[in-house]
């Protein structure tokens, strides 16, 4: 790890201050046809940037492109098709964002930022050649050695994901490529994991300062026990000093959680209000990783998360005020 690690406060945000500005929000935007909950939605380019535009009025101060599914199963995208459908995307928003700039720095998407959700070198660079100002990386620059030079030398903001390997189809490792195991405990384990990939890639020239780490929730971590126990553990990143992003938006285990709720009061939940539900479910979620002072929150769902980040931001508020008086 470096020697001086960054505080989160120091780290620049969506609309560009760094006074403790909140937790801000990571629209998720998938150009794919396959992601696990919104696949094809917005495979057509006017589609794709009508929805981050409409992302960005809600609320979220960074848009992330990705153009390969993550889902347990999921089969890999072609390099060139991924490349192809990211730079295509990226074009589109950042061209945007400079008309929108040109309006007035308050104009809606003037701060927005880019973010790339990749595995891969070529795509990260393609992308940030086309103006993308973030790379986040689920391997944790795992998968292409050759990320963490590309990010290097771009000098961008690099998201450092907890990862192990691809998972199967139910949600299992893949044989021999995943551990879901962790002997030490959840939090230990997956801390001590993503800090040594913090440590590598700074070893490869990634900047202390652009580097931000997200535990990686539902990736190699089974049911609900697993990933709430990070959730409650979501002191142990933040202490790190480095950004924090969480991504929970609709994954299976805030299913599991609904569906474990339901079974216990007796009423069953409309298989129809289901992606209403899950919405709701990642607003709390996010509302409760804001309370802990993430830097970030990855959801599909931004006008609700916008809600109750607000509702969160005078809680935080009004608690201080008592704290000091």
């Amino acid at each position: 790890m470096a020697a001086e690690q960054p505080r989160a406060e120091d780290a620049r945000q969506p609309g560009g201050s760094s006074d403790k500005p909140g937790t801000a929000i990571m629209g998720i935007l998938n150009v794919t046809a396959d992601s696990f909950s919104d696949g094809g939605r917005w495979l057509d380019p006017a589609l794709a940037l009508s929805h981050a535009q409409a992302m960005a009025r809600e609320g979220a101060g960074i848009v992330d492109v990705g153009a390969e599914s993550t889902r347990p199963g999921a089969a890999r995208v072609p390099e060139e098709a991924e490349r192809e459908r990211v730079v295509r995307t990226v074009s589109d928003i950042v061209r945007w964002r400079s008309e929108q700039t040109a309006l007035g720095e308050n104009a809606c998407g003037a701060s927005l930022l880019v973010s790339v959700d990749t595995t891969r070198a070529s795509v990260a660079a393609a992308a940030l050649a086309a103006g993308a100002d973030i790379i986040n990386d689920v391997s944790g620059g795992l998968l292409d050695p050759r990320m963490a030079p590309v990010v290097a030398e771009a000098g961008c903001r690099y998201v450092v994901q907890h990862w192990r390997g691809w998972m199967g189809p139910d949600g299992a490792a893949e044989t021999g490529q995943a551990d879901c195991a962790y002997p030490g405990g959840v939090i230990e384990d997956v801390r001590d994991e993503l800090m040594r990939r913090v440590e590598a890639v700074g070893k490869q020239g990634v900047a202390a300062e652009n580097i931000i780490i997200d535990p990686g929730l539902g990736f190699s971590k089974p049911g609900i026990d697993t990933n709430f126990t990070v959730l409650a553990g979501l002191e142990r990143f933040v202490s790190t000093g480095y950004p924090v992003l969480v991504g929970a938006s609709r994954k299976g285990f805030l299913k599991a959680a609904l569906r474990r709720d339901s079974a216990r009061s007796g009423c069953p939940r409309s298989e129809a209000g289901a992606e209403r539900d899950l919405d709701a479910a990642t607003a709390a979620t996010s509302a409760l990783c804001a309370l802990q002072g993430v830097w970030a929150v990855r959801v599909h769902a931004v006008a609700a998360t916008a809600a109750a980040l607000a509702v969160a931001r005078e809680w935080r508020k009004h608690e201080e005020r008592e704290k000091h008086g």
